[in-house]
């Protein structure tokens, strides 16, 4: 299975990240199949910066973003609001039925 996930990258104490596609069994700054793109906390304003096409690409594929990549592709247009608003409230109005 694909995950759309942080590498961390930068310095100590200094995080800078890149959002990779990569296996699930590779570890957190391991083995990836491509870079997709960068996100950077540390600055005023963060910086993000995301290759539509290819984010899209993978997605359509199959790939499953992490949470914290989930709202920065949110954030940079790549996966609408509602989708993600939608597949929230289906999960929480589930449990409370149980």
């Amino acid at each position: 299975m694909i995950k759309l996930r942080l590498r961390r990258m930068g310095a100590k104490k200094q995080p800078s990240y890149r959002i990779v596609a990569a296996d699930v069994r590779s570890p957190r700054d391991g083995r990836f199949i491509e870079i997709v793109g960068f996100y950077n906390p540390q600055t005023d304003p963060y910086t993000l910066q995301v290759n539509e096409e290819r984010a899209k690409y993978w997605l359509d594929h199959g790939a499953q973003p992490t949470d914290t990549v989930r709202s920065l592709l949110v954030k940079s247009g790549v996966i609408p609001q509602r989708a993600v608003a939608a597949s929230g409230e289906g999960a929480s109005a589930s449990s409370a039925t149980e």
